[in-house]
């Protein structure tokens, strides 16, 4: 069983990865909180010693345009890198934390060839992964593997997010991404939900009672999509 490590226990672990001690796979997630869309997860491998990407930190903290300018240079310069987008049929499924955890795990098995350890932002670590691994609480501002993981994670959902916006303009995805803001509950009101919301959360259920006899198109999804490099 693995223990959770604290801060010296940490601080000593990143001092030997600064020596090139060990090859990282950072992994983060975008899109657990809202309303409509995949959860992406990304893990990222970068080379021991200095870090090949300058301006990396968490991707929250980055205006979209960076973000995008950082996804190519992460691409790019990565050791290894992989991308899984679990989509809302699984989400309903299995629920939005076991979802999480299953991309996560996805995530890794596509950069094993190139990490001996597994760095996860969070407080729990999936199952079944196919090394060790830690979870590292607010990690995702202070390890540089898991802000280019959070890079790939919240660029590639994002870029989902306008897509849809295209299929289903009425909901202002590509301004809101999924998330419940007063524009989207109010569009959730007035339409109802569309094939991309997820119905085990509560306000997507409620939209759901409220348009309780409007007609609401079925779509068919596959297997979590992966991309690597």
């Amino acid at each position: 069983m693995k223990r959770r490590m604290g801060t010296a226990d940490q601080l000593g672990l990143e001092l030997a990865v600064a020596h090139g001690a060990r090859r990282i796979a950072g992994v983060d997630e975008a899109g657990r909180g809202p309303l409509a869309g995949p959860v992406v997860v990304a893990a990222v491998v970068l080379g021991p010693g200095r870090t090949p990407v300058n301006g990396l930190a968490d991707s929250k903290q980055l205006c979209a345009n960076r973000r995008e300018a950082l996804y190519a240079r992460i691409i790019d310069k990565a050791v290894a890198w992989h991308v899984v987008r679990v989509e809302v049929e699984e989400i309903d499924r299995i629920n939005i934390y076991q979802a999480t955890m299953l991309g996560m795990r996805l995530a890794v098995e596509g950069v094993r060839h190139a990490a001996e350890l597994a760095r996860i932002d969070g407080n729990a670590l999936p199952r079944g992964l196919p090394c060790p691994a830690e979870a590292w609480i607010g990690g995702d501002a202070r390890d540089r593997a898991i802000m280019a993981a959070s890079i790939l994670a919240k660029v590639t959902r994002d870029r989902a997010m306008v897509a849809l916006h295209q299929q289903f303009p009425q909901y202002g995805f590509a301004e809101h991404k999924g998330y419940s803001t007063p524009a989207h509950l109010a569009a959730l009101a007035t339409h109802g939900p569309c094939p991309h919301h997820r119905r085990s959360f509560a306000p997507v259920r409620a939209a759901l009672g409220e348009a309780a006899g409007a007609p609401v198109a079925v779509e068919a999804f596959g297997e979590p999509a992966l991309l690597s490099g």
